[in-house]
């Protein structure tokens, strides 16, 4: 496939992300564990390995369902930084009923 078509995957446990072409879903395996990959989408940018917070943060985002895909403007829009961001967006959820996905990627919370 084409360069366009390369998307990133991530695996949690080895905080590691890898670039591969996207096409019919399949399970993806981590070269270096053999764990499942998730995956991020063609707009991520992995933090650095050592920065445990913010793996913490991707995880939270990646399994709520909140991918970094390219929108019409560019980027894939807000996407919370630090586990603060995260639990207030979290507890905005909870106090509004507010699926996570859509909480999690709010701007600012009211």
């Amino acid at each position: 496939m084409a360069g366009h078509a390369r998307t990133s995957y991530v695996c949690l446990p080895c905080r590691a992300s890898y670039k591969q072409s996207h096409g019919p879903e399949r399970e993806r395996v981590c070269p270096r564990c053999a764990g499942r990959l998730l995956h991020a989408g063609s707009a991520f940018a992995p933090p650095r390995r050592k920065d445990v917070a913010a793996w913490r943060v991707l995880s939270v985002l990646l399994h709520a369902g909140v991918g970094f895909h390219k929108s019409c403007c560019g980027g894939p829009g807000f996407r919370p930084r630090t586990t603060r961001e995260v639990r207030e967006r979290i507890a905005h959820a909870r106090r509004t009923g507010t699926p996570y996905a859509r909480a999690l990627t709010l701007p600012d919370v009211p």
